[in-house]
């Protein structure tokens, strides 16, 4: 008994130091900030701003020289600037907490074909990596499993909740599809040729994918006496009530995945990589494609490439008159808090900034079907919004002051800040 009593003693000891920071109470209070530099997330800017909420919507979007009573509690934010939330497509935030550590990576299930796995339903709400996000203004993500041919099902989430249930915006938004390579890197450590080969697998694999389509296809428009989970996944595809998401990045790639595609029934295709979209954009725009282009700190990925094309890829691609949003979904999980950063880089090489903060606000929210409550500070949307001390895409200017989640106050407190505290509490004491 004595040693059960220690055990519950210590357990209550050690889970206040894991638990994830209390998600917010419903708003019963308005809320008015003025003064802010509103970037709004359509592309327009306000100087000196005028915005309230209640009831987690937006109220009011408008000068703050307009004569207009204030409700509720006041933010003075002159000088700051305030933003819609950030959105992060294509991510295993809340799937994986720990690398090295099986039991808490759920991004990737057995199989080549599952578009039936749901990964809505694995996400952890209460993930340290998800909580950490928030400081850099990241409040919403797409969460996708990775792997296999077909992936699973991702979802459309929050970052306050209890649990999956309440973080979920959109369900099972769409399904993941990752086109077969066009060529493979040698694996000198298996005694192949170094340098980029042709992928000799590439027209089986491709088969594969069309086999496939056609049998969930033919699925649909029959009545089985079994239910097949993974060709029942695959109807909202057909029927356009779910996008697919198609992860391609050279020329051929692209044209190959959406031709293909497109011919099989596919009602709407997203772009996730996009590395050589910037050479047919004509193509991608007359089959009316969006692109989550990959982030900007990356090099390039061949010799004859220019140096900077990582940098001007979203540029290139915004120029050519198509819709974009940035992505790094081929990045750990913790670097997903650099995403304002890859928006500010991209700006850095001639983008308009405010057509930078699209790329995470209101674009990525219309490629992801949610732009009817987020991505914009507009009346009637959620008030999903950050004020900042000042420009949010610079590392120097992203400091945080206030969040908000559907009108939710947000805690901006993390495992990371509190060891931030700790420590500098150690040595500011020497």
């Amino acid at each position: 008994m004595k040693k059960f009593i220690t055990l519950i003693i210590a357990l209550g000891l050690v889970i206040p130091t894991m638990a994830q920071q209390t998600p917010g109470s419903k708003q019963t209070e308005a809320i008015t900030i003025e003064g802010a530099t509103a970037h709004l997330g359509n592309g327009e800017v306000i100087e000196s701003s005028l915005i309230m909420f209640e009831d987690g919507k937006i109220t009011f979007v408008g000068d703050s020289k307009l004569k207009i009573a204030r409700k509720g509690k006041v933010i003075d934010a002159t000088g700051k600037h305030v933003y819609p939330g950030f959105i992060a497509p294509a991510k295993t935030l809340g799937l994986v907490e720990i690398d090295a550590v099986r039991a808490s990576n759920d991004e990737d299930e057995i199989g080549d074909f599952i578009p039936h796995v749901r990964s809505l339903i694995a996400y952890n709400a209460e993930s340290k990596v998800v909580e950490s996000m928030r400081p850099n203004g990241v409040l919403i993500s797409q969460i996708a499993p990775t792997g296999g041919r077909i992936s699973g099902t991702s979802s459309i989430v929050q970052f306050d909740a209890w649990n999956w249930e309440d973080a979920a915006i959109k369900v099972d938004d769409g399904v993941h599809l990752n086109w077969p390579a066009t060529f493979k890197e040698g694996r000198w450590w298996a005694g192949e040729e170094p340098g980029y080969q042709p992928n000799k697998d590439y027209a089986k694999q491709v088969d594969e994918v069309v086999t496939f389509f056609k049998n969930a296809a033919a699925y649909g428009k029959s009545t089985p006496k079994e239910v097949n989970p993974a060709y029942a996944a695959m109807q909202g595809v057909f029927d356009g009530s779910q996008k697919l998401y198609v992860h391609a990045d050279d020329e051929k790639q692209i044209i190959d995945a959406i031709n293909t595609l497109k011919s099989n029934g596919a009602k709407e295709v997203v772009l996730i990589g996009g590395y050589h979209a910037y050479k047919i954009p004509e193509f991608l725009k007359s089959n009316n494609i969006p692109v989550l282009v990959q982030y900007t700190h990356n090099l390039p990925v061949f010799d004859d490439d220019d140096y900077d094309l990582p940098y001007k890829l979203p540029k290139l691609l915004v120029d050519a008159g198509l819709l974009v949003g940035i992505q790094n979904s081929d990045a750990e999980n913790f670097q997903t808090r650099n995403l304002p950063f890859y928006a500010g880089q991209a700006a850095q090489q001639g983008l308009d900034k405010e057509v930078a903060v699209q790329l995470l606000t209101g674009n990525t929210a219309k490629i992801l079907g949610i732009d009817d409550l987020y991505g914009t500070l507009e009346n009637g949307k959620s008030a999903t919004l950050f004020i900042s001390e000042g420009d949010a895409l610079e590392m120097a200017g992203n400091q945080l002051t206030h969040v908000f989640i559907d009108g939710r106050t947000v805690s901006l407190e993390t495992h990371q800040t509190e060891l931030w505290k700790r420590y500098m509490g150690k040595y500011e004491g020497k």
